[in-house]
């Protein structure tokens, strides 16, 4: 059986998390992480050496990387309905997945440090309005795409992007700065809030 290891309240974790409800894929999970084993170790670097959550073991397939992993598992274990097969319309899902590792999550990193996780690190007031500034304008972004679609990220039907998307927005709502009105993006999360997979582990309280 898949064995997913790393904490649940990890967004990257929860990533994998949602993809196996999506795919009724059955796991189990060990707590690795803050609070929990240390992923420092030598058992856990030989695993992942950046020494980071999630990792997977697959029947002996051991991957790291949440946007790989659940690449991975959609295409190991999907039938092509949230992941496609043919190259374009793969490219769009894999585009907006790209994008939020990136673009996305280099915008909200220092104002969720600050405002969230109450880092002692992340107490520049220019820093912080930097950043807020920077994540809404992303999440603008974003707003134009789904006004485009009327659905989801990556067009009319919900795809693996919208995981990694999803737990982004929820994170946007979750943490306490100005939220300009996006209709198109509270639209959005209230249509995934319909799905089991993201009300367990996406609009569960945690962000």
């Amino acid at each position: 059986m898949l064995k997913i290891l790393g904490k649940a309240s990890s967004i990257n974790v929860r990533k994998v998390l949602w993809c196996c409800d999506e795919l009724g894929l059955p796991f189990v999970r060990e707590d690795w992480g803050s609070g929990y084993r240390a992923t420092d170790t030598a058992a856990f670097l030989a695993l992942n050496p950046n020494a980071m959550v999630p990792v997977i073991d697959d029947d002996g397939f051991v991957l790291w990387e949440s946007n790989s992993i659940i690449r991975y598992l959609a295409s190991q274990y999907g039938d092509g309905a949230i992941y496609p097969v043919a190259a374009r319309e793969r490219a769009r899902v894999d585009q907006w997945m790209d994008w939020q590792a990136t673009e996305l999550n280099n915008a909200w990193r220092y104002a969720f440090m600050a405002l969230v996780r109450q880092s002692p690190l992340h107490r520049d007031e220019r820093e912080i309005a930097a950043s807020i500034a920077s994540w809404s304008r992303h999440i603008g972004i974003l707003e134009r795409q789904l006004a485009v679609t009327g659905g989801y990220v990556a067009g009319e039907h919900f795809t693996l992007a919208d995981i990694p998307i999803g737990l982004s927005v929820n994170r946007w709502y979750a943490t306490p700065l100005p939220h300009p009105d996006y209709p198109a993006v509270a639209e959005y999360f209230e249509r995934l809030g319909a799905r089991e997979g993201f009300a367990r582990h996406g609009r569960n309280g945690i962000a």
